[in-house]
């Protein structure tokens, strides 16, 4: 027998204690667990979680002890789940899972208790003349409600309303699945290009139609953004059915504006960008047979009926329908 399969039998031997020792394991604990049960190596499980191979050790010893049993076989060399392990695994998932659901659940009734309206917002869109619209009405119908609005980046922007850190954004299509929204206006796509590119130069004198962006890379979006809402922005396949070439990714407008700067990308983007986002080395230029953006204003079914979202979605209902008809840069018609 190893050294290392012996110190590990001095482990089991000490949290072979009668069960009245054992206490509830914390969800800190449970989360070591997981993320060494992943890695199914110290080393590795430890720089995820940013804290040193030993402290690591430490707690998930102290884990094995509150719960009377050994969760994992450790040599030298390799790292595997035991028997026990290997059936608390799911269940310990189930339990983070569901605290972290407890914790949603909390802050949802701490804003709704305080009147807090949390809002997400991709770009600028909550400086929009829409967005404005929204919340000047919201502010004088719910004088009570307290809103908070959150930039949110290309990653984030889904992510946060599916999971409730946001109440509402104020998004482009298309909207995933498991997402609700409401169209606030239409308005003109430009494309954003380096000002060094001959295109910015040739299009002073005339729009450019997207045959002459064919073989420009477009900025790419991190991993977790659906590729279908990519693939709207990028206009991918284009009208003759060609695919775009995706080019670095970028996680926010900034990034996006500096990678398109560099002559990295271009970029299709709202035609008010010209006015909210000008920036040395980027310039903007019309394509004629480029499709319109739709903003919208997208909730999670989850939260629609929370007397913050519902008044929220009340007003902007109305808002838009104020305005009817569609207008460029200002509410439009109910989609």
């Amino acid at each position: 027998m190893s050294a290392g399969r012996s110190a590990e039998g001095a482990v089991a031997t000490r949290i072979g204690a009668p069960a009245a020792s054992h206490r509830d394991p914390t969800t800190h604990l449970l989360r070591l667990f997981l993320t060494v049960a992943d890695e199914l190596h110290f080393g590795r499980a430890a720089a995820r979680l940013y804290i040193t191979q030993s402290a690591l050790s430490r707690q998930v010893r102290t884990l094995e002890q509150h719960l009377g049993v050994a969760l994992f076989e450790r040599d030298s060399r390799t790292v595997s789940l035991t028997p026990a392990g290997r059936d608390l695994l799911p269940r310990c998932r189930a339990a983070v899972e569901a605290m972290a659901q407890v914790r949603h659940a909390a802050a949802s009734h701490r804003r709704r208790v305080g009147g807090q309206l949390v809002l997400g917002a991709i770009g600028a869109e909550a400086s929009m003349p829409y967005a404005h619209a929204v919340l000047t009405e919201l502010r004088g119908r719910h004088p009570d409600i307290t809103v908070t609005v959150r930039s949110l980046g290309f990653a984030a922007q889904f992510r946060s309303v599916i999971c409730g850190e946001v109440d509402a954004a104020f998004l482009w299509p298309p909207l995933p699945t498991g997402l609700q929204g409401l169209a606030l206006s239409t308005e003109r796509r430009v494309v954003c290009l380096s000002a060094d590119d001959p295109l910015a130069r040739s299009s002073r004198r005339s729009p450019l139609r997207l045959a002459r962006l064919a073989r420009h890379p477009v900025a790419d979006v991190p991993a977790g953004v659906p590729r279908v809402w990519w693939d709207g922005w990028a206009v991918n396949p284009r009208p003759d059915g060609t695919g775009v070439r995706p080019g670095p990714v970028v996680d926010d407008i900034e990034a996006m504006l500096h990678t398109v700067a560099r002559g990295q990308a271009i970029a299709f983007v709202p035609a008010a960008f010209r006015r909210l986002y000008p920036r040395p080395g980027v310039s903007y230029a019309d394509v004629s047979d480029l499709p319109p953006v739709t903003a919208v204003l997208a909730w999670s079914p989850a939260r629609r009926d929370l007397p913050v979202v519902a008044g929220l979605r009340q007003v902007a209902h109305d808002v838009v329908h104020a305005h009817a008809p569609a207008s460029t840069g200002g509410p439009g018609r109910a989609r």
